[in-house]
């Protein structure tokens, strides 16, 4: 007689949910062989065996206007997503990431008698703390990455569990940059700049022609410059093509990869990099780094009057202090960009103390993280 499959409920909003939820499904398997997934993901989960009922790519907007335009088709999916759980009940819900997604679709399922994991803690020590008391009513565990988190939902009377990051489980503590350089046919000597616009399509609309003229003006102090620009699907790197012929720079020493951003990062002499899970890869890749953003202008006078700290960067955020310059909104100018990184990268002493400050946040947050997490989800699922 065939075994009875525990079925798990499961929703990634965009790339870095996609790689927590696939390296979680695999720990758990290895635990429960009897478990399947369904629900929305990315490549990495439908790789690790998920059944797929919406693409991910439709949830990966960001930002308060961008939202407000897809609110109706967002709105739509948590709607049949929500119906399609309730009418097939999985054993359990996990939500990573996506908050403003997920938390409302926890807190429906939890008030049918479904437990429900939240994967990331929401940024509530950053902005908008009141969500705590939703958070509070919506899940049955939370697992935080970041260990100062859950200090914050011990003290509000949420079982928490402080699981790490993956990323510090699966970079190396020391990258191996020269043997990196070799595979990629990069002199050692090379000037060599990694251009990370972000993994959403707004992200790279909104930063790409700034990149390019970045480039162009780095071009003008380091003609040797090289530029490596990885980006994530065909529709990002279409949108990245379009912003080169715009700006007159197709000739520029600009190459574009599909994905192998870390690989970018290893190689690179100092990283521009959107504010997101990206810096924190840069950071464990131990690289210096400009973090840079940009949104709608109301969403950013909206963010900015919800903020309680000074930084958005998750290298700052976790060190508690700049260790790396930010040059957010009306400030990410290719003047400025062009400035800061010039002056990090041609600061020997300050790249060697970045280095160091990195490799205690490495230490930090490897926790093996996977295991941990589901380790923490397990007595939620039906015995075997």
């Amino acid at each position: 007689m065939q075994q009875k499959k525990i079925t798990i409920g499961i929703v990634a909003g965009e790339a870095s949910g996609d790689l927590l939820g696939s390296h979680l499904m695999v720990a758990l398997k290895e635990a429960r062989p009897d478990l399947k997934f369904i629900g929305i993901g990315g490549p990495k989960m439908q790789s690790a065996g998920m059944e797929v009922l919406f693409p991910m790519e439709k949830l990966a907007v960001n930002g308060y206007v961008e939202v407000l335009r897809h609110y109706i088709e967002i709105v739509g999916i948590r709607r049949k997503l929500r119906a399609h759980f309730l009418a097939n009940r999985p054993d359990l819900f996990i939500g990573i990431d996506a908050p403003d997604f997920n938390l409302d679709l926890e807190l429906a399922l939890k008030q049918h008698g479904i437990p429900t994991i939240h994967y990331v803690s929401p940024s509530i020590w950053a902005w908008r703390g009141e969500r705590i008391h939703k958070i509070k009513r919506a899940v049955s565990h939370l697992l935080a990455l970041f260990p100062h988190e859950p200090k914050l939902y011990n003290e509000a009377g949420v079982p928490v569990d402080y699981v790490g990051h993956p990323l510090a489980d699966m970079l190396p503590e020391q990258p191996k940059r020269a043997e990196m350089r070799e595979t990629m046919r990069i002199p050692l000597k090379a000037k060599v700049f990694a251009f990370l616009p972000g993994s959403r399509q707004s992200e790279v609309k909104s930063l790409a022609h700034t990149y390019i003229e970045t480039a162009k003006l780095i071009l003008q102090q380091l003609p040797e410059a090289r530029f490596l620009v990885p980006l994530v699907s065909r529709e990002t790197r279409g949108i990245f093509e379009q912003a080169l012929y715009d700006c007159d720079a197709q000739e520029l020493s600009i190459t574009m990869l599909f994905g192998h951003a870390q690989d970018a990062m290893i190689v690179a002499d100092g990283v521009l990099v959107a504010s997101g899970t990206a810096t924190l890869e840069a950071a464990l890749l131990k690289r210096p780094m400009v973090i840079t953003y940009r949104m709608s202008a109301l969403s950013w006078w909206l963010m900015k009057r919800k903020s309680y700290q000074p930084y958005f960067g998750l290298p700052n955020i976790l060190c508690g202090r700049f260790v790396v310059p930010e040059l957010m909104q009306d400030d990410a100018t290719p003047e400025n960009l062009t400035q800061a990184l010039l002056n990090l990268v041609n600061n020997k002493v300050a790249v060697a103390q970045l280095e160091e400050t990195f490799i205690a946040l490495h230490r930090t947050l490897r926790q093996n993280t996977a295991q941990k997490a589901a380790a923490a989800i397990l007595p939620y699922l039906p015995k075997a």
